[in-house]
């Protein structure tokens, strides 16, 4: 932030370490893909000495790789941690994918970070999902800046990608959102693109000039002063007015120059309380430099300008039996509170938990108390139990790093906590503590999967479990109505990795089926059904004879039973056992095997023989009777349908309610939600909208979400239950 020439203070080849929460910056890159986050960390890592060299990390690079999948797919889904020290500052930064279906990844470095940093592609702009993620941050009051990247594209433009970005971003205050300094641009080449060397800073107006492989500093030249003038000023009154001295504006505006230092503390002030978020420029070193346009300037406005873990609030925290208990205070003398953000497997060490310590010091070997809620209700166990840590770590490339210890405000991986999962608390075991859960997307695309062979089927629920307790995004079902394994998942990518980590990681090899959804029968008119279940073979013989009589009843009232019998025709004894076959009957369904419901049968009469009358004789004379009742009368089939709630911005209401309406839908309702968004109510058959979650991001462009719940069953179409049953009697 102080605009002053970096020098390299990272070490090579060891872990950086903080011994006071003051010395911690937690930032968190957040951009969709292809922004270039992943290429700026690598360029931070760098700079700040982390490494010697530039290169991929698949030459010996910088980041956290836990997958044997190959590196740089696999980091572009999901979290990675990548610590550095700039000034006897660590900072750790964490990487976050930039796909959607990763957004989970995403969330998780959310709840670990103290400030977040927005990287925007000038060839792309700013993507839909990207201002969301703003929105996110501010309604927490996150302190936010801006990276733009890719200046070397043709066509790029810096300065229209700045105000794009305080047009998008600013909402109703764009002069919150403003560049620090201005690039620096050489003479066009052939293609009549004019490269960037270097960067004004508006501030101080110096120029960093980065042409030579080395940052140098210099005066500006008469021709590049008036380049800043403007942007100059629109700068120092946007610092102005988020300034806490209410007279600073009235002396600017009467012509007093402002000192520096004045600026740029209240500058620092205003990036660390979420009020203002400077716009800054990035770009790789060149071969053989070490230093990345703006990467010293990025570092300084990182460790100047965001806060430390001090000066965020922790999260709300209970005891165990769910009690209010005092606010966390970051201080590495306080109770122990830690937090599990991210759970991973490495090929060597095993397990792997990415931790996040809120109060106190984590140290390695010692014995802490697991809490967990099952996050979101994904099928996630609660937690309270006593575990042995193993040894803390910082990750670098596929190496872990050993930690003597992780102070509050610090991040740490800690290696063989077998019962902790994402989103569990860790805390001292003679006080357990448990931290507010934080936002988890709902996973709404079903991937249903079956074992590939018998040797997968036996490793198949083993492999589920780790593969869940590693990502709370997904949900693990198993469908007692149609007899399926179902992964939810957020949209395909996140399922083909989900499935790729089943083969690659746990040796398990499934295969996608289509994913039924539990329809019913049920009688479309009365009618009546006699059974009859006799049969002598010599020694003891079976008899039983049952009439009934069926009625449809409303949706939503299951299968009565009425007994009628006068006279004793079927005795007392037996009449349990016509019932127990009727619902046996019905939950193995008569049209095309899906449970019966919504119906009463009646018991009318029967006849029973005093030797060969037995319970299994009237449950089968009871089934029978039923069979027979439906094949004198008309079976409905019922569909699920959904209450489905669609969050769209204003642009897309007209789509999205048409695309609905092609899906069978009934659109009951809309209603504003927040500028510019609107929500959608509406009642959808669930058959319809198996694949929504991948539809809608489309015809969004990434900007609708949806949620779902169940509603009811309700009658399908003749002609779409008339495929149903051909489907189901050629066995499809």
């Amino acid at each position: 932030m102080s605009e002053k020439s970096g020098t390299n203070p990272g070490a090579a080849g060891r872990a950086p370490a903080a011994d006071r929460p003051t010395a911690l910056r937690n930032v968190v890159l957040v951009g969709h893909s292809g922004s270039g986050k992943t290429t700026l960390v690598e360029a931070l890592a760098l700079a700040s000495g982390a490494v010697n060299r530039a290169g991929r990390v698949e030459d010996g690079g910088c980041l956290s790789d836990y997958d044997e999948i190959e590196h740089r797919q696999q980091r572009s889904v999901q979290l990675s941690l990548v610590p550095v020290d700039w000034g006897g500052i660590k900072i750790n930064l964490l990487d976050t994918p930039g796909y959607a279906d990763f957004v989970g990844e995403l969330r998780a470095g959310l709840r670990a970070a103290d400030a977040a940093l927005f990287v925007v592609s000038a060839a792309d702009g700013v993507a839909g999902a990207t201002r969301m993620v703003w929105d996110e941050c501010a309604a927490v009051g996150m302190p936010r800046a801006l990276v733009v990247t890719h200046l070397e594209a043709a066509r790029s433009d810096f300065d229209e990608m700045t105000r794009r970005c305080a047009a998008t971003l600013g909402g109703e205050d764009p002069d919150a959102v403003l560049p620090l300094y201005l690039p620096l641009y050489g003479t066009p080449g052939a293609d009549g693109h004019a490269p960037v060397h270097g960067l004004i800073g508006l501030l101080s107006q110096r120029v960093f000039d980065y042409s030579s492989g080395e940052r140098t500093e210099r005066a500006p030249t008469d021709d590049e002063l008036p380049l800043v003038a403007a942007a100059r000023n629109r700068l120092i009154e946007g610092i102005i007015a988020e300034s806490e001295d209410e007279s600073l504006m009235d002396r600017y505006l009467g012509g007093e120059e402002i000192d520096i230092k004045t600026l740029v503390g209240d500058l620092e002030t205003a990036v660390a309380r979420g009020s203002f978020h400077p716009v800054l420029a990035a770009a790789p070193a060149a071969d053989g430099a070490r230093q990345g346009l703006g990467t010293v300037e990025l570092l300084e406005l990182i460790t100047g300008g965001f806060p430390t873990p001090a000066e965020r609030e922790a999260p709300a925290v209970t005891g165990t039996d769910g009690a209010p208990r005092q606010a966390l205070r970051c201080d590495p003398e306080g109770p122990l509170a830690a937090e599990v953000v991210k759970t991973s497997s490495d090929p060597y060490v095993g397990r792997l938990s990415l931790v996040r310590v809120f109060s106190g010091t984590l140290r390695p070997d010692e014995t802490v108390h697991v809490s967990g809620h099952g996050l979101q209700d994904r099928g996630h166990e609660d937690h309270d139990v006593d575990e042995r840590i193993g040894a803390l770590s910082a990750p670098f490339g596929k190496q872990q790093r050993p930690l003597s210890q992780a102070i509050a405000g610090d991040l740490a991986c800690v290696a063989k906590l077998t019962r902790a999962e994402t989103g569990d608390t860790l805390s001292g075991k003679d006080d357990p503590l448990l931290m507010e859960p934080w936002t988890m997307p709902d996973p709404l695309l079903p991937v249903a999967i079956e074992a590939h062979s018998k040797a997968d089927e036996d490793k198949l629920s083993q492999g589920l479990a780790r593969l869940v307790a590693e990502d709370p995004t997904m949900r693990l079902e198993h469908n007692q109505d149609t007899r399926q394994v179902v992964l939810w998942c957020l949209g395909e990518a996140h399922a083909d990795v989900a499935l790729e980590r089943l083969r690659s990681r746990y040796g398990v090899q499934v295969d996608t089926v289509a994913h039924r959804v539990p329809l019913r029968e049920t009688f479309g008119v009365p009618a009546a059904g006699r059974g009859r279940h006799v049969k002598q073979s010599g020694g003891h013989g079976q008899f039983a004879i049952c009439e009934i009589q069926v009625d449809p009843l409303p949706g939503g009232s299951g299968i009565e039973f009425v007994d009628k019998v006068v006279g004793g025709a079927v005795p007392r004894q037996f009449i349990p056992s016509v019932e127990k076959g009727v619902r046996a009957q019905a939950a193995r369904g008569l049209a095309v095997g899906h449970p019966l419901v919504d119906i009463r049968v009646t018991l009318l009469d029967g006849k029973a023989h005093s030797v060969d009358s037995s319970d299994a004789a009237f449950q089968m004379a009871g089934a029978l009777a039923l069979r027979e009742a439906a094949a004198e009368t008309r079976i409905d089939l019922l569909e699920p349908v959904a209450e489905v709630r669609v969050l769209v911005p204003d642009d897309f209401v007209g789509p999205v309610m048409s695309d609905l309406s092609g899906r069978r839908g009934r659109v009951v309702g809309t209603e504003q939600s927040g500028p510019g968004r609107t929500l959608i109510r509406a009642e959808v058959p669930e058959i319809e909208i198996g694949r929504y979650a991948v539809d809608l991001r489309s015809l969004s462009h990434g900007t609708g979400r949806f949620g779902r719940g169940y509603l009811r069953h309700e009658p399908m179409p003749p002609q779409l239950a008339a495929r149903m049953r051909e489907q189901a009697e050629n066995g499809a």
